[in-house]
Formats: structure tokens, C-alpha cells, sequence
């Protein structure tokens, strides 16, 4: 296939991504529309009183298509709906934009779309059952879904190599992080970037990205940077990321966080085994106006799970995070539900194990 041919597929495989099988349901005449989706049923099971306990079932429907406008220009889009019917059963639109694809000089697409830090932090966001903790953190700038994104990518550079890429976007009142909000409120705009290396045939990746925002005297930045190595069987993760939100030079809080993962894939004779091992922490520290604040972390544990895949449509997945949190961290005090006064469980401090285990099916 002709390299420009390529750096055309590419973004519309983009596209799908998230779905490991879909439905194609119209191929013709340069149009293409594919339809996907997965049900989840599964439970979380830990003390009463942590946040996340309990039914965590969800089901998912997309759709993605392209069409093939001039022998140089595809225009594609993507919508993805989740419907929760566990105990919070919230509803989301998780994807939905539209964009052209230029060839070898890359591709522009506008709407609701990972912010762009997310494709690092997506490194480690591998888990059976948890995990996704530095993706989707509301101290971090555009590293999870957002709305109001335009984004520029270029998966080829520009038609010279296939082992680089990056990513450019701008956020209009769309950046995820709602901390901000929390001390300043108000709209939001936010920019950042990202490049990425395939390193040579290694079958390691690295990658990199920045970004900002700023709400009047409040300051907000993220950086990351990840590591991969993956072939057939084996999977390894690692990023580091770091956080600084400084509010009218009077508070100056800073999120440092690495996660490390490990899986392995193992054939049977009836579908797929990838055992999985990870490890995560972020801490936070905060000076206040006074300087005295606190260093402590929000997230500490370790997971130990597998997938087991029967075949491309049907998984078990079952994971057990190790909760390093001690009572007297924020990761406790933010883990912990806080019932109405005179329901029947107290509240507990969220530093209990958790077993989560699930059915997924897939098409």
C-alpha cells in the first residue's frame, strides 16, 4: 500500500478506535459506516462506605464512518454513547466529532474527543477492572474525554516516517480537569501537545506531551511522559506525570504520579489468558499562603488481575487492588463516601482492598 493510502487509513482507524470487533453495516461507493458496542456486568466488591463499591455493570453503543470525498481527502466522525445501570447510573456521550483527513499532511477534527495528554497516560490505562487513575484525574490538564476540542493530528510526519507522530489541540471551555473550577469557576481554555516515537523495531514507544490553562490568576499546566514495549505476549507500561495549579499567589498545589504496568498473554486451547500486574502513585502537595500545607498521597496500590479472553466477542476479567493508603492520606479522605447523617453505614476511610470482577461481550 502507497504511503499516502496509509497515512489516509490510519485516522480512520482512529476512528474505531476502543472497539476490538465491529459491525460493518454500509460499504459502498467510498462510504463506510461501522457500528459497535459492549456490555459490562461488574462488581466491585470492598467495604461499604469506598467510593466505586458495589455494581459497575454498563453497556456501550458507537458508530464510526468515513467517506472518501477526493483521492487525497476522507472526511470521518465518531459518536459513542455509555449507559451506567449500576447504582450511579449516569449517562454520557463519550465520543462524538467530525473531521477531514488530508493525507501525509495530517488530519483536523472538532467536538467531544480524549484530550491530548490522553494518549500517553493511555500507557498504563490497561487494567482489567481499574487503573486509569492519571487519565482520568481532575488535577490533570486535557488528559481525559473533553468537550470542545479541535485537534490537528499527523500519524506519518508528514509522509517521511511511520514511527513518528503528534498531536496539537486546543480546547475551547472543554479542558477535564475540574479542579480549577473548584477554587476560580468559570470558562475554561486550555491548549497542549504530544509526540510520539515508535522506536525503530524495538516494539518500544515513547512519548511526551504538555498542557495548559489559565482562568485569571489561577495557573494550570501538566506534563507527561510514557514509555511502552509490546509484542505478541508480552505488555510493559510506565509513565510519569506532573501537575502544578498555582491560585492568586496564594496557593501553589503540585501532583506528582508515575504507574508501572506488566501483562503477559498466554494461549489456550480455547480463547486467551493475560495475567497483570501494576503499581500506581500520585501524591499531592500543597503550600498554602501561610507555606504550611501537606504532602500526601492520593493514590497508592497495587493490582494484580487477567483477562481471560474466550474469543474476540466474550471476556472474564478479574482484578484485586492492594490499597497502600493510610487514614491519614487524602487519597483516604477522597475515597470515602459520606452517607446523609442517620443513614445506616457510617462512613470509612477509603483504604480497603477491592476485588472487581466482570463479564464482557463485545461485537
Amino acid at each position: 500500500m502507497k504511503r499516502n493510502l496509509l497515512a489516509i487509513a490510519i485516522p480512520a482507524l482512529l476512528v474505531a478506535a476502543g472497539a476490538n470487533a465491529s459491525i460493518e453495516v454500509w460499504n459502498k461507493d467510498g462510504n463506510k459506516v461501522d457500528f459497535y458496542g459492549r456490555v459490562k456486568a461488574a462488581n466491585n466488591i470492598t467495604d461499604r462506605g469506598q467510593k466505586d463499591e458495589g455494581d459497575d455493570t454498563s453497556a456501550r453503543l458507537g458508530m464510526s464512518g468515513q467517506t472518501q470525498i477526493t483521492d487525497s481527502l476522507v472526511g470521518y466522525g465518531r459518536w459513542e454513547y455509555e449507559a451506567k445501570a449500576g447504582k450511579n447510573s449516569d449517562n454520557e456521550v463519550r465520543y462524538a466529532f467530525a473531521g477531514l483527513n488530508f493525507g501525509d499532511l495530517g488530519s483536523f477534527d472538532y467536538g467531544r474527543n480524549d484530550g491530548v495528554l490522553k494518549a500517553i497516560t493511555a500507557y498504563t490505562d490497561v487494567l482489567p477492572q481499574f487503573g486509569g487513575d492519571a487519565a482520568n484525574n481532575e488535577w490533570n490538564v486535557l488528559s481525559s474525554r473533553t468537550k470542545a476540542v479541535a485537534t490537528y493530528r499527523n500519524n506519518n510526519f508528514f509522509g517521511l516516517t511511520d514511527d513518528v507522530s503528534f498531536a496539537l489541540q486546543y480546547a475551547d471551555n472543554g479542558d477535564n480537569s475540574s479542579t480549577v473550577d473548584s477554587h476560580r469557576g468559570g470558562s475554561r481554555e486550555a491548549y497542549g501537545a504530544n509526540a510520539q516515537w515508535r522506536i525503530f523495531d524495538t516494539g518500544l514507544t515513547a512519548g511526551a506531551g504538555y498542557a495548559q490553562t489559565t482562568v485569571s490568576e489561577t495557573r494550570h499546566n501538566t506534563w507527561a511522559a510514557g514509555l511502552k514495549y509490546e509484542n505478541y505476549d508480552l505488555y510493559l507500561g510506565a509513565n510519569y506525570f506532573q501537575s502544578k495549579l498555582k491560585v492568586d499567589n496564594n496557593y501553589d498545589y503540585k501532583l506528582r504520579g508515575f504507574e508501572l504496568v506488566a501483562q503477559y498473554g498466554i494461549d489456550l486451547e480455547v480463547g486467551r489468558l493475560t495475567p497483570s500486574l501494576a503499581y500506581v502513585q500520585h501524591k499531592l502537595k500543597d503550600y498554602g499562603h501561610d507555606r504550611v500545607g501537606f504532602n500526601s498521597p492520593l493514590a497508592k496500590y497495587v493490582s494484580l488481575g487477567a483477562t481471560y479472553d474466550l474469543n474476540k466477542n466474550f471476556s472474564t476479567i478479574i482484578e484485586y487492588k492492594f490499597n497502600l493508603l493510610d487514614n491519614d492520606d487524602i487519597g483516604a479522605w477522597k475515597n470515602t463516601e459520606r452517607p446523609r447523617v442517620g443513614s445506616k453505614h457510617p462512613s470509612k476511610p477509603g483504604t480497603k482492598d477491592v476485588l472487581g470482577v466482570g463479564l464482557i461481550y463485545q461485537f
